[in-house]
């Protein structure tokens, strides 16, 4: 079919509709509403129940992006009896009266995030078995929520190591593989500072649905990460001279203890439910396209791919759909990767992956749509952007070069002035990035 404005404009309207429907659906509250119920005493937590006049203690830990979101939803299902921690990296303005907060850092520990740790900790080693802790786990808190396990490690080493893992290019699974086993806190030991309390993790995962104990680090679960394989990881990517001394030598010296596993007895009274992930995200997606009268597939396999590795992946396979159908779209959840320049511009790798699109749709009945459900896309106040085969276009009638923003990472800039930037604010939750694409 030859290139129609209108059409790729009303799939522009349609790509950002299912975006904030989609949001709607993953919120945290409706969520809670489908897996989380108290009724008379018992608390339902998706399979399992709790009788919570059995327990004499019960407290509350949130760690992450969604934490006072998660908190909120719990406490409208429990009321006053919710009570506990809140880490979170977000700026909150109302907080609740029964939780003590602490504005953990992100993507770096801050002070904050060791004072919430040493908080935490004191009061986790006072449980027993008549206590239930319950976890509410969500992206983000694996630096909000922070305390070495070698003591010669500073605030200062701790940034540094965080920087040196997060800028090596390795994917978020093999990051936190590093973070687990130089923390107290991640990678199960939370659980083992606990024990033998009971203890139930509800979770909105950032990460991919097969490694969950990635999530915020694993701080709650057994974790499948190996010291051997940390050596391994640091070799792969060069990372020992990108260290700071102190955490150079754990290395150098082979001083990396074994994190918990299945069999520790941590985990003989604990569960796990994850409520939210990108796998329903992208799942929700695909059912919004398919009632618009789309031929959906879901395809999430280039999760952590380099931005434009993964578009170029993607519109292969739409084109491919789109000659057997006349309506197709193409879901894809998960992260991309982008590699910034230290001059970079405003945006992110939403962002970013949308203008690499747009060159490659020119003149097509094509729409791309990629955004954050956390609302946020890198440094910009977007959470992502919608391109289409008619961008580029736009944008050079608009006095705008695609290619040049391209180059200097300022795709932000460019979809702001095209007013096709996806503007949400922090939505207090995330489930990674989605990327929808419609071909007509």
């Amino acid at each position: 079919m030859s290139f129609d404005e209108k059409i790729v404009t009303q799939m522009r309207d349609v790509a950002r509709q299912v975006f904030l429907d989609t949001l709607a659906q993953s919120s945290v509250q409706a969520a809670f509403q489908r897996h989380v119920a108290y009724e008379r005493g018992i608390l339902r937590v998706a399979d399992d129940l709790y009788n919570l006049e059995s327990f004499t203690r019960l407290l509350v830990v949130a760690i992450g992006k969604a934490a006072h979101t998660m908190a909120e939803a719990l406490v409208l299902q429990l009321g006053t009896r919710a009570a506990g921690f809140v880490v979170s990296p977000v700026s909150l303005p109302e907080r609740l009266a029964q939780f003590v907060y602490f504005h953990g850092g992100h993507p770096v520990p801050n002070e904050d995030s060791l004072r919430a740790a040493t908080a935490i900790q004191n009061v986790l080693e006072t449980l027993d078995q008549s206590s239930l802790v319950i976890y509410l786990l969500s992206g983000g808190g694996s630096a909000v929520l922070e305390r070495p396990f070698f003591s010669q490690i500073s605030l200062d080493d701790l940034v540094a190591t965080y920087a040196a893992l997060v800028n090596c290019g390795a994917p978020i699974a093999e990051i936190n593989a590093i973070r687990k086993h130089l923390s107290a806190i991640k990678g199960g030991r939370l659980a083992q500072i606990a024990e033998p309390a009971h203890q139930v993790s509800i979770m909105i995962s950032d990460v991919p649905d097969d490694q969950l104990d990635a999530l915020a680090s694993g701080p709650t679960m057994p974790d499948s990460t190996s010291v051997r394989k940390c050596y391994e990881i640091v070799q792969k990517y060069d990372l020992l001279r990108k260290l700071p001394p102190t955490v150079r030598v754990i290395f150098e010296q082979d001083l990396l203890q074994e994190t918990p596993k299945s069999t520790d007895a941590a985990f003989v009274h604990a569960r796990w439910w994850p409520i939210l992930s990108s796998g329903i995200a992208a799942r929700s997606a695909a059912a919004l396209a398919a009632a618009q009268g789309f031929a959906v597939e879901i395809d999430n396999s280039c999760d952590d791919w380099e931005y434009d590795t993964a578009a170029d992946h993607l519109l292969t396979k739409l084109r491919k759909l789109r000659t057997g159908a006349s309506k197709v779209c193409l879901v894809s959840a998960g992260e991309v990767t982008v590699k910034l320049p230290k001059n970079a511009g405003s945006g992110g790798r939403n962002q970013q992956f949308a203008l690499y699109c747009a060159q490659k749709i020119a003149g097509e009945n094509i729409t791309v749509m990629s955004a954050g459900t956390d609302g946020i896309d890198g440094n910009s106040k977007a959470a992502g952007a919608i391109a289409d085969g008619n961008t580029v276009e736009r944008a050079k009638k608009s006095g705008l070069d695609a290619a040049r923003s391209l180059a200097t990472f300022d795709s932000g800039s460019l979809f702001d002035k095209l007013g096709d930037s996806i503007v949400t604010g922090p939505t207090g939750n995330n489930v990674r990035d989605l990327r929808v694409l419609f071909a007509y």
